[in-house]
Formats: structure tokens, C-alpha cells, sequence
């Protein structure tokens, strides 16, 4: 499998943890319309593979379906071998990202510091999130920016359509939506009006 990496840079990442396999297609439906065009099921989900599976068919062509809360090497594997698109982790494991990249899988790596920022660079990650973004603050992505090369940075944890435009002004790209997006057992409605929100939000903030 091979992935233009460069051609990855969504502004915002729709987070489904906790989903069960059998409610993906109608949220990834729900999450198509509102205008979002990358999806994220975290690898604590329930049956996460089958889950992954449900969601590279119902997106199609419409969005890119990627795993997150990857940390192990034949994680990666799985998630190549079911057609998902990019891969998320939680943390800074510089051998994990090697061998998702070698496997064709652009890295959203999390990292809290310079030196774990430049630590997930160096072994090949493309796209960095800061992670907890809310517990940290616009400042400390400020920061990172005025020293990381121009590679997309995204906040991701305690995300809200009334605190992204700080974070978007501080240098982030875009975000990871999380709890504020989708909680595990809600109705697909409810994400819809969620995910209009948030881009609302975006394109409120964009220059």
C-alpha cells in the first residue's frame, strides 16, 4: 500500500471512541455530511477492526479512515491490511512510527514537548498533535511553532468549538475532536449538529 502523505492534512479529525462496529456507518454518513473528511476510531474501541472495517466501506472516496490510539507495530500492520488510511498515537514511540511509515501509513504522532516533537519527526511522522492540548493551552502550541519545521501541528484533547479558534491563532492547523464530537452510545443526529459546530467554529477563526 502506498499513501500520498503530503496530500493528508485535514483540518479537523473526527474522534469515534468507543463505537461499536454496527453504529459506524450511520455516524461516518453523519460525519461525511456535516463536511469533515477524516475519521479516527481509536483502537480501544469494541471490536475495533471490524469497526475500521465498517467505516473504510461506508466512507468510500468521501473521507479518510485512519486508527488511533495505536502503540504497537503490528498495530499498524492490522490497520494497512483493513484499508485505513493514517494512523494516531497517543504518544512518542520513535520504533512504532518507523514501521508505520515504512508501512505507508502517515503518523499523527502526540507529543507535549520539542524534544518529543522532534524525537516523532526524525522517525518519520508527518503531522504532530499536542496531547492534551486543554491541559497545556494555545501557549505551549505557540511555542512549539515558533521552533517545529512547517509541519502540521493539531491540537487534540479538550477540543471545543468555543476554545479552537485560540488554538488555530496559536499556530495549530487544525484539532482532533473528541468528547465534544462524539461520546460513546449517542445517536447519529447528535454528531451531525456537532460536527456542524465545529466547522462552524473553524471557518469563524480561518483569516
Amino acid at each position: 500500500m502506498t499513501v500520498d502523505a503530503p496530500a493528508f492534512r485535514p483540518p479537523l479529525v473526527a474522534i469515534l471512541r468507543g463505537i461499536r462496529p454496527h453504529e459506524v456507518e450511520a455516524h461516518v454518513a453523519a460525519l461525511i455530511g456535516a463536511g469533515l473528511a477524516a475519521i479516527e476510531i481509536p483502537l480501544n474501541s469494541p471490536d475495533w477492526a471490524s469497526g475500521i472495517c465498517h467505516a473504510v466501506r461506508a466512507a468510500g472516496d468521501a473521507a479518510w479512515i485512519g486508527g488511533g490510539t495505536v502503540l504497537r507495530p503490528e498495530d499498524a500492520d492490522r490497520l494497512v491490511e483493513l484499508g485505513a488510511r493514517f494512523a494516531v498515537t497517543p504518544n512518542t514511540r520513535p520504533a512504532l512510527i518507523r514501521h508505520a511509515a515504512a508501512r505507508g501509513l502517515p503518523v499523527l504522532a502526540g507529543c507535549a514537548t520539542a524534544s518529543e516533537a522532534f524525537n516523532a519527526l526524525e522517525a518519520g511522522a508527518r503531522m504532530l498533535k499536542l496531547f492534551p492540548a486543554s491541559v497545556y493551552g494555545p501557549g505551549l502550541a505557540r511555542a512549539l511553532r515558533a521552533v517545529l519545521p512547517p509541519v502540521p501541528l493539531y491540537a487534540v484533547g479538550g477540543i471545543t468549538p468555543r476554545n479552537l479558534g485560540g488554538f488555530l491563532a496559536a499556530g495549530c492547523d487544525g484539532a482532533g475532536l473528541g468528547g465534544e464530537l462524539y461520546r460513546a452510545g449517542q445517536p447519529p443526529d447528535l454528531t451531525a449538529r456537532a460536527a456542524r459546530a465545529f466547522v462552524a467554529a473553524w471557518q469563524d477563526a480561518r483569516p
